[in-house]
């Protein structure tokens, strides 16, 4: 069960209130989003790209910029590297788009994942020495390349580094020393001498910098033109790459959506379209659980530059088969995941890892390009870190997806001697190693992971504790100030002691969700809806108020006092809006 925590941060919510126009309530959100000043609070709510920082203050940006439109100027064939996920297609388009309103001569080489493996590799770089290409240009990977670097400089290829993964580094007597890799240019915002005020962008809006960048240097009207389409690919990078939704990174995601809506994208158009997304209903849930998936999809079962081809569709008849075949595969994919999930549980269990505190899941069987997805799965079952091992072409492949308070790319460096290559950030990571080495790898893992037990208990952290009956339009009309929502900018969580559940009734296709007739402390009825696990909701009443129990709320003889952790919203269905108020978390009332 998880535990519950109520914010409790402090601030003078009043003021906050009258200065901004807003709830209190949204007020103490703010503060429990950890803004304290007035210009935070104004960016946050109303910032626009004109708030977002520089692209010069990214280290070597000048000096990128200088390189590649030198590169223009002599007629070289420029090739963008990008990667097979959601960011590094959508990096790959910025950058190629880019050089080619820039009047570069230029393609678009995307590692395939079983073949190539993440990132550059020796093999990409002797195809382009055979292929002309006078300067590579990277996108969302590159920083841990630094000895296929240095193969393409021996060609006497130009190299210029656009990523935002963490840097390499070694420990020594004087402390962390980086491995930056021998390229002309590195651009990086988590190199220790970059002074960019916020590091936690995504590999698509690194490149949106660089394009912004060499439209400013460059004067260019076209590309000055293109911006707002490039926008979109940040904006979906960053959601699809995990990315915090603050600082500008929220700016990006708000207006890139807006952009989105009206996309001119035959793509991302006909992407929309099978899906059977309304337009103007799009929102970060969609980027990042129906468009963002259907792109990967490529990359996980086929090649991703399927995707790429697909957002550079100039038809829509092209775009809209493209999409449909990209869909499909999504599809499968969907199927091949429940697989997969299901065999990691029977290993976790056959092998009795349920007292780790990682997971080392290794399954042979299972195609290399779900670890990550099966991963994510398995960790927010569990809330451990968990590493997915697969039997890959050489050696062993695998993803790892971690929880809050371990280091998953620190952890791994201290036991790198186990990997033949290894990359990522705090909270996913993907490596090669070989298959004798696993069970060590776990071992190790396992001994030096300081968290306790009680780390791994799942947090819930409240915003307000507020009764149902406070919870009205206005507000639910006040939080969408807050949107877009997603990590590092939930949707608040309310909650509620002592509601009693009257009456219910399944609904959806497979009757997988439920609506609740509630009656509050205060006498007043409400319509409660659950998205959750019904059979777990099903084993908690039983458990709680004895067998029969949901048999007799679902016969509309309910009498059972519940607490609630609850979002409040408005949900419009046929043409008709109402208050909506979902529950989340439950326990027995008192």
């Amino acid at each position: 069960m998880e535990k519950w925590y109520v914010a409790a941060k402090k601030a003078d919510f009043e003021a906050w209130a009258v200065k901004f126009q807003i709830s209190p309530v949204v007020a103490r959100i703010l503060r429990n989003r950890d803004l304290t000043e007035e210009a935070e609070i104004h960016k946050f709510l109303y910032g626009t790209m004109d708030d977002c920082h520089s692209p010069w203050l990214l280290k070597d940006m000048e000096k990128a910029v200088d390189e590649i439109l030198d590169a223009v100027k002599e007629g070289l064939l420029i090739r963008v590297i990008g990667d097979y996920d959601v960011d590094g297609i959508c990096s790959s388009y910025i950058l190629t788009k880019t050089l080619q309103l820039l009047g570069a001569e230029t393609d678009t080489a995307i590692p395939h994942r079983i073949h190539d493996g993440y990132g550059l590799n020796d093999h990409l770089i002797r195809e382009a020495a055979s292929d002309g290409v006078g300067m590579i240009v990277t996108c969302d990977n590159g920083i841990a390349a630094a000895s296929q670097i240095a193969l393409a400089n021996s060609c006497g290829i130009r190299v210029i580094v656009t990523d935002h993964h963490e840097v390499p580094f070694v420990k020594g007597e004087e402390g962390r020393k980086e491995l930056l890799p021998p390229a002309l240019a590195v651009i990086d915002p988590k190199q220790e001498q970059c002074a960019y005020p916020f590091s936690g962008i995504c590999g698509g809006v690194v490149a949106y910098k660089l394009a912004q960048a060499l439209a400013e240097k460059t004067g260019s009207r076209a590309l000055g033109e293109a911006m707002g389409e490039l926008l979109e690919f940040a904006a979906l990078s960053t959601v699809c790459d995990v990315m915090q939704l603050r600082d500008e990174n929220r700016i990006f995601v708000k207006e890139g959506l807006k952009q989105l809506k009206n996309t001119r994208n035959q793509g991302l158009r006909a992407l929309i379209e099978v899906n059977g997304i309304e337009p103007e209903k799009l929102s970060a849930y969609h980027l990042g659980f129906v468009i963002g998936p259907c792109l990967n999809a490529t990359g996980r079962l086929d090649t991703a530059k399927r995707a790429l081809e697909l957002l550079q569709s100039r038809t829509k008849t092209d775009a809209m088969s493209a999409a449909r075949e990209l869909k499909d595969l999504n599809d499968s994919r969907k199927n091949l995941t429940v697989q997969g999930v299901e065999a990691a549980e029977h290993f976790l269990l056959e092998h009795h890892m349920e007292r780790d505190k990682i997971m080392v899941i290794f399954l042979p069987e299972v195609h290399e390009s779900l670890a990550g997805i099966i991963a994510g799965r398995i960790r927010e079952r569990y809330n451990h870190p968990v590493f997915l091992l697969t039997r890959g072409e050489e050696g062993v492949k695998g993803s790892g997806r971690s929880v809050e308070g371990y280091h998953m790319y620190e952890a791994m460096t201290e036991a790198g001697h186990f990997f033949t290559k290894f990359g990522g950030h705090a909270m996913a990571a993907g490596l090669s190693m070989r298959e004798e080495d696993i069970d060590s790898l776990r071992r190790e893992l396992n001994e030096k992971c300081a968290m306790t037990e009680e780390d791994f208990i799942p947090r819930v952290h409240i915003d307000v504790p507020m009764p149902l009956d406070y919870a009205d339009e206005n507000l639910a009309s006040q939080l969408e100030l807050l949107e877009p929502f997603g990590v590092g900018n939930p949707k608040p969580l309310f909650a509620q002691k002592n509601l009693v559940f009257l009456s219910g009734y399944k609904m959806g296709a497979n009757k997988t969700c439920a609506r609740y007739r509630v009656r509050t402390p205060g006498g007043e009825e409400r319509q409660l809806v659950f998205f959750g696990d019904l059979e777990r909701f099903r084993d908690f009443l039983e458990e709680e108020y004895g067998k029969g129990s949901e048999d007799a709320l679902y016969a509309g003889r309910g009498n059972f006092p519940v607490s609630v952790v609850y979002q409040l919203g408005k949900n419009t269905y046929r043409g008709k809006t109402e208050l909506q108020y979902v529950m989340q978390y439950y326990c027995r009332g008192q």
